[in-house]
C-alpha cells in the first residue's frame, strides 16, 4: 500500500465499539429490503469482506405506521423481523466489519398502504411518500402518539442489538422521518413543547437518541444521521442557520454523527449535477463543533480526495454508498496497491432507480450487484473456463468488452473485433455529450483489465462481414454490434413512419453525436424519455440553436424520475431557453415547421423549425445474426449468440450486465426453461 494512504486504514472509535478502517457503507435502499433478506445479506457480506469497516442497512422501518409499502426497506416491527436482520449482522461480522442500522419512522412518508393505518405527523397534512401526491393526509400526533414512538424506537434498539447490530441510528435525514419532520418549521406548527423554538422542535430528536443511547449504548454506539443542509435557503435547515444550530446544541450526544444534504435528489445527485466531494461546502463545519467522529458522503471514487478529506478535518469517516456499489472492494484494492482495478462509480444513479423501481439493485459499473445470492456471482471471482474454446466477440461497446473482458478472467482466448478505430461504443460517444465525461469510466477500466490480459486480443478498426468471421475458423463467436437510432419516428407512441422524416433537416441521436449538428431553430422530439433527448437540447442550445423539446410524456426526460435527475434536467433547460412541450407526438415533418397532436386531446399543433432530432427507439444491428444463422444451423459455428443493444436496445447497465451474463454462460448454457437465479 502506498503510505499517503495509510490514514485510510486507521481504526476509528464510535463509542463503545471501534470501526477497523476509515471505509465507511452508509445506509443505502437496494430494493430488496424485508422481502429478500438472503440476498440483501449476501450483498451487504461481500462489501464486508471487500474491506468496508462499517457496513449499514438501508432505513429500516420501527413500526407498522411507519409502512413503505410498496417500496422494499428494512422491517424491525416486531421480534419476528430479528432473524432476517440478525442475518445480515452476522454476515458483515465474518469479516471483522462493523454492522450498523439505521432505525426510522417515516411520518407522513409513510403511505401505509399495506398497514392501513393512519399516517403520522407534526401537524395533519398531504401524505408526501410516494409520488409526492398521494390521496390523504396524515394525523397530528399527540402526547401519547409521543410517547408510543419513543417506546417503539427504544424497542426496535433493543431489537437491532439482539440482531448483533453494533451501530444503531436514529434517523434525521433526507426529510423522510419524523424526526425530521418535527425539526422543520414548515411542518411544524405545534404551541406545546414539540414546537415553536429550534429547542423545542429538537426535544423530540433528542429524546429518541437519549432513548436510545439509555437502552443499548452500553455495547451499541448510537449514530445520528442528520440533514444539516437543504439547499432550500431559509425555508428549510442549512448549514449556516438550523442546521449548525442543531449540531451545536446536541454535538457531544451521539457517539457518531453521519451528516449530508437533503433531500435524496441533493444527497444523490448524478454526476451529470455535481462532482466528487460535493457535499464539502455543507458538512465542513460539523467537525468544529463536536468531539465525536463525523462520517460524510460526496461520491468519493479517488483515494486521493479520501485522503484530503481527512487530513483537512473535513471527516473522520469516507462514507459511501454508490463506490461501494460499483466497487465492494474499493478499499482492499486500495489496501493491496491496485488503486488503477477500482471500478469507479459514474454516478449515473442506475441503483437508484432499482429502489425505486421496487426491484433488486443494479449498476452500470457492476453487474454482480444484487445477484451475488441469487446467480451466485462475486465481483472479483468467476468460475474458470470448461473448455479450451476461442471466442471471437465481435463489438467492443459496452456489452462486447465486458463480455471479453469476463470471458479472459475465466482464462479463454479471445479475439474482440471492434468496427471503429475507437473501443467502447455507445459509451465512447454519449460520454461525449454535456456532463456525462464520468460515464467514459465504463469502457476505460474494461480497457485497462484488458490490456494486462495475454489470452485477449482487441483489434479496432476491424469491421467484420459474415464471410470474414466463416473465413476466421471461430467456431464460437459474439455479437456485440449494439444498435442505430431510428430516423422515422417510430417508437413508443407513432407506430408508423412520421410523413416528413425522410427529408434531409432531420437528426438522429446518432448524427448529433458525429459531430454533425443543425442550426437555428431544432425540434427536438423525446420518445425515448430518459436522458438523451434532454442532453441533446442542452447540446444545442449551448451552440446558439433556439431549441423546442417535445415529448408525449407528461414531464421531459420522464424516467430520470426513478433517477432523481428530472427536476434538475427540467431546471437546465429552463435556464437555456428550452421550450418544452408535453404530451405531443410527433404527427409530420414539414420544411419550415413540425406538426404535432396533442395525446390527451388530440388536438393538432404547427411548430416552426429549420431542423428536427428524433429520439424514438433504436434499431439492432444484428445483420450478423442473420447471415450467419445458417452457419450456425449447419454445424460451422457452434455457438452464436446476441448480446447488448444488439439484441435488445436498453440502458448501458443492461448491456454490461447482457456481457458479462454470456461470459458466465459460456460452456453452460442454462435450462430456458428454468428460472437461472434463485428466489
Amino acid at each position: 500500500m502506498t503510505p499517503m494512504y495509510d490514514i485510510l486504514f486507521e481504526p476509528v472509535r464510535i463509542g463503545p465499539v471501534v470501526a477497523p478502517n476509515r471505509f465507511y457503507q452508509v445506509p443505502h435502499c437496494n430494493g430488496m429490503g424485508y422481502r429478500m433478506p438472503r440476498a440483501l445479506a449476501e450483498m451487504r457480506r461481500v462489501k464486508a469482506e471487500g474491506g468496508w469497516g462499517v457496513v449499514c442497512t438501508e432505513e429500516v422501518e420501527i413500526h407498522y405506521s411507519s409502512d413503505l409499502a410498496p417500496y422494499a426497506e428494512g422491517r424491525l416491527w416486531s421480534d419476528d423481523d430479528i432473524p432476517a436482520l440478525a442475518l445480515m449482522a452476522e454476515e458483515v461480522h465474518r469479516h471483522g466489519a462493523l454492522a450498523g442500522i439505521e432505525l426510522t419512522h417515516n411520518g407522513h412518508n409513510a403511505l401505509n398502504y399495506y398497514s392501513r393505518t393512519p399516517s403520522l405527523g407534526p401537524r395533519s397534512m398531504g401524505l408526501m411518500g410516494g409520488t409526492g401526491f398521494e390521496p390523504g393526509q396524515c394525523r397530528r400526533v399527540d402526547r401519547e402518539d409521543i410517547r408510543n414512538l419513543r417506546r417503539w424506537h427504544r424497542n426496535a434498539a433493543l431489537r437491532a442489538k439482539r440482531a448483533g447490530f453494533d451501530i444503531i441510528y436514529c434517523y434525521a435525514g433526507h426529510g423522510l422521518s419524523l424526526a425530521m419532520h418535527f425539526l422543520l418549521r414548515r411542518f411544524n406548527d405545534r404551541t406545546d413543547e414539540y414546537g415553536g423554538s429550534l429547542a423545542n422542535r429538537v426535544r423530540l430528536f433528542r429524546e429518541l437518541i437519549e432513548d436510545t443511547k439509555d437502552a443499548v449504548g452500553d455495547r451499541c454506539a448510537v449514530a445520528v444521521r442528520l440533514a444539516v443542509d437543504e439547499l432550500l435557503g431559509e425555508e428549510g435547515l442549512s448549514s449556516q442557520g438550523e442546521g449548525y444550530d442543531i449540531v451545536a446544541m446536541l454535538a457531544e450526544l451521539p457517539d457518531l454523527w453521519d451528516v449530508n444534504v437533503s433531500d435524496w435528489s441533493n444527497d444523490s445527485a448524478s454526476s451529470r449535477f455535481e462532482k466528487e466531494g460535493f457535499q464539502e461546502p455543507y458538512i465542513a463545519f460539523v467537525k468544529q463543533l463536536t468531539s465525536k467522529p463525523v462520517v460524510g458522503v460526496g461520491r468519493y471514487t479517488s483515494p486521493e480526495s479520501m485522503v484530503s478529506a481527512v487530513r483537512r478535518g473535513v471527516l473522520d469517516l469516507i462514507g459511501s454508498a454508490r463506490p461501494s456499489i460499483a466497487d465492494p472492494f474499493l478499499p482492499r484494492k486500495i489496501q493491496e496497491g491496485r488503486v488503477e482495478d477500482i471500478r469507479e462509480c459514474i454516478g449515473c444513479n442506475i441503483c437508484v432507480s432499482s429502489d425505486n423501481k421496487v426491484v433488486p439493485i443494479r449498476c452500470t459499473q457492476n453487474p454482480t450487484m444484487g445477484e451475488e445470492w441469487r446467480r451466485g456471482w462475486h465481483p472479483e471471482t468467476i468460475p474458470p473456463k470448461r473448455s479450451d474454446a476461442e471466442i471471437l466477440v465481435v463489438g467492443a461497446g459496452p456489452a462486447g468488452l465486458e463480455c471479453a473482458r469476463a470471458l479472459g478472467q475465466r482464462g479463454y482466448r479471445v479475439t474482440l473485433a471492434e468496427a471503429q478505430r475507437e473501443p467502447g461504443g455507445r459509451v465512447a460517444r454519449e460520454a461525449r455529450l454535456p456532463g456525462l465525461s464520468e460515464w467514459r469510466r465504463v469502457i476505460d477500466w474494461r480497457l485497462t483489465q484488458i490490456a494486462r490480459m495475454p489470452n485477449v486480443h482487441l483489434l479496432p478498426g476491424n469491421p467484420l462481414t459474415s464471410a470474414t468471421i466463416l473465413e476466421s475458423g471461430y467456431e464460437h463467436v459474439i455479437i456485440a454490434t449494439g444498435a442505430v437510432w431510428r430516423r422515422d419516428g417510430v417508437g413508443r407512441t407513432v407506430h408508423r413512419p412520421v410523413p416528413g422524416s425522410d427529408a434531409p433537416h432531420v437528426y438522429t441521436p446518432d448524427d448529433l453525436m458525429d459531430g454533425r449538428l443543425p442550426v437555428g431553430r431544432v425540434v427536438i422530439y423525446d420518445d425515448d424519455h430518459y436522458y438523451m433527448g434532454g442532453v441533446l437540447a442542452e447540446l444545442l442550445a449551448r451552440q446558439g440553436c433556439d431549441v423546442v423539446l417535445c415529448t408525449p410524456a407528461p414531464l421531459v426526460s420522464h424516467w430520470s424520475q426513478f433517477t432523481l435527475e428530472q427536476k434538475r434536467i427540467e431546471r437546465r433547460l429552463r435556464e437555456l431557453g428550452v421550450a418544452l412541450h408535453t404530451r405531443c407526438a410527433l404527427s409530420v415533418i414539414r420544411r419550415d415547421a413540425v406538426t404535432v397532436v396533442d395525446t390527451v386531446t388530440r388536438r393538432l399543433a404547427d411548430l416552426s423549425c429549420d431542423a428536427v432530432v428524433i429520439v424514438a427507439d433504436r434499431i439492432p444491428r444484428n445483420d450478423l445474426v442473420n447471415d450467419l444463422a445458417s452457419a450456425r444451423a449447419s454445424g460451422h459455428i457452434r455457438t452464436l449468440r446476441v448480446i447488448g443493444d444488439a439484441d435488445a436496445p436498453h440502458i448501458i447497465a443492461q448491456a454490461v450486465f447482457a456481457g458479462h451474463l454470456a461470459a458466465r454462460e459460456f460452456d453452460d448454457a442454462p435450462d430456458p426453461d428454468v428460472p437461472p437465479f434463485l428466489r
